[in-house]
């Protein structure tokens, strides 16, 4: 296979995935090495490809206002990838990924567990082929124990891995009840620890020359990042409970309504708390045994609480974000998402551009959040069409149109 592929900038431009996977835990992690300047080979089913290509409304329009069949929500996590579309039903579909396979240094994917053993494309199969091999397999519930075989989404996950017992408002208040985190958290998190364990299997492989298999569930990456609430219960064996905005241990942390929106305050320590009262023009609150110490404002939450709210009502978002944030204070205002990207930082820190696309001109993006000095991220690629490298990829095999009859579009 030829080294000369369309240029990459970054990292890991040396670097070349096969990417197996679709949904969302999968792509994110390829989406990341992408990013970094992996050459991304995405494989996807004939005619439907990646499942969540039909995850719409909405869908990316063309150049005439149309609707594509490109989702928002696959748009999200495939850009920078190349896309050739295969049947691993077939043999020569097969015949073609093992052959990618001998070519690539990492393998990415989330099929349910031993499926990919029969079509000779798991780990075992694929090593014997590329023995320096980094394959990583992403399930609900690992390749493993008892639940290894069910199938899971990331609802799913947060509400067995304790997530939603902690998230939502707390019982008695109104709108009580678990709920569930506004983006796929765990699929996007399984992702990062699966790009995590591909990059330190990548180091290790340039120290010792062997190849590595990465076993990530998403059940055990929620159970992970439990973090503080897990220890919480560890340490005192009191069972967490949901607590609306509230942070559980520090105070104030919460979300406050001032006269046009909400403001979220995170004070994280006694000085703190002193410049928020005078802020406030309530410097005695400081003095106050009740509220002087973290400890004291934890347990006296009630009584500080009406007292920040009559006090918050009386300004605007924007002003007392504005003093709050000069004073040095932590605090933000309840951003929708429009308005967080028009935020001047997040504009500054350019999070958002528009790179060209084959049917509606362009295409925006939320790009990566690293910043490499030395050897800086580049994004031209935009999430694929189905199947549009095929023919670029198969060329690059030394494969010509007439022994693929088996493999459509």
């Amino acid at each position: 296979m030829p080294d000369a592929f369309a240029p990459r900038q970054g990292p890991l431009e040396h670097i070349r995935v096969l990417d197996l996977s679709r949904i969302m835990a999968g792509p994110w992690a390829t989406q990341i090495l992408a990013d970094l300047g992996a050459d991304v080979i995405k494989v996807e089913r004939p005619r439907a490809g990646d499942d969540t290509r039909a995850w719409g409304p909405p869908f990316l329009k063309d150049s005439d206002g149309n609707p594509t069949r490109e989702s928002g929500y696959f748009l999200s996590v495939n850009r920078g990838k190349r896309s050739i579309a295969l049947d691993l039903a077939t043999d020569e579909g097969q015949a073609i990924v093992r052959r990618l396979a001998t070519h690539c240094d990492i393998v990415v994917e989330n099929f349910k567990v031993g499926a990919l053993a029969r079509y000779k494309l798991d780990y075992d199969s694929l090593r014997a082929l590329k023995p320096d091999i980094i394959y990583a397999s992403i399930t609900g519930f690992g390749q493993t124990g008892p639940r290894k075989d069910a199938a899971a989404y990331d609802f799913a996950i947060q509400a067995a891995g304790g997530l939603m017992s902690v998230t939502g408002e707390r019982d008695g208040e109104p709108g009580a009840g678990p709920q569930k985190v506004g983006v796929p958290i765990v699929d996007l998190m399984t992702g990062m620890y699966a790009t995590v364990g591909i990059l330190a299997a990548l180091a290790r492989r340039g120290q010792t020359g062997a190849g590595e298999y990465i076993d990530v569930a998403m059940l055990d990456v929620q159970a992970a990042f439990l973090a503080n609430q897990a220890m919480n219960w560890l340490v005192t064996g009191d069972t967490p409970k949901r607590g609306g905005n509230r942070h559980p241990n520090i105070q104030p942390q919460d979300v406050l309504p001032v006269a046009d929106g909400f403001i979220a305050l995170a004070v994280g320590n006694d000085g703190q708390f002193a410049i928020l009262a005078e802020i406030l023009g309530h410097p005695e609150w400081a003095a106050d045994p009740k509220f002087a110490a973290n400890a004291s404002r934890v347990m006296n939450h009630a009584d500080l609480d009406a007292k920040l709210r009559a006090a918050f009502s009386t300004w605007t978002r924007h002003d007392l974000v504005e003093r709050l944030e000069a004073a040095g204070v932590p605090c933000g205002a309840i951003n929708s998402v429009p308005e967080a990207f028009a935020d001047p930082q997040v504009v500054h820190r350019e999070m958002l551009r528009n790179l060209p696309h084959p049917t509606a001109g362009s295409v925006p993006q939320v790009v990566s959040p690293l910043k490499l000095r030395n050897a800086p991220l580049a994004f031209e690629r935009p999430p694929p069409l189905l199947g549009q490298h095929t023919d670029e990829i198969m060329k690059e095999l030394g494969i010509e149109p007439g022994a693929r009859e088996g493999q459509r579009r």
